[in-house]
């Protein structure tokens, strides 16, 4: 790895690394998955719901509450199937709640 000594952008950074270019690959993958069952999500819950990691098949959504997880875990069938038409391999979709502090 050479070092240097002037500043570089995300971007170059991205470019320059495989592994920052993979996690840019990844991360655009996740927020395009999101796009893709978004409307099959409740508008006023969509606000409380982020794109996670993909791990292989697997895919992870961020919410902000514990009610916001209950209703999604029962929109996940629908949502693995609106996936697969659209061409990802999806194992599972997992839910994470994560809550900010202050909450």
């Amino acid at each position: 790895m050479t070092r240097r000594n002037h500043p570089v952008t995300l971007m170059q950074a991205t470019q320059e690394s495989p592994t920052l270019a993979r996690l840019t690959e990844l991360s655009k993958d996740s927020v395009a998955r999101l796009k893709a069952v978004e409307p099959m999500i409740p508008v006023v819950l969509r606000s409380a719901i982020k794109a996670g990691p993909i791990d292989g098949a697997n895919w992870c959504l961020i919410v902000n509450s514990n009610a916001a997880a209950a209703k999604i875990r029962q929109l996940l069938p629908a949502m693995e199937a609106q996936l697969r038409t659209k061409g990802w391999p999806v194992g599972t979709i997992r839910i994470k709640v994560h809550i900010a502090a202050g909450q």
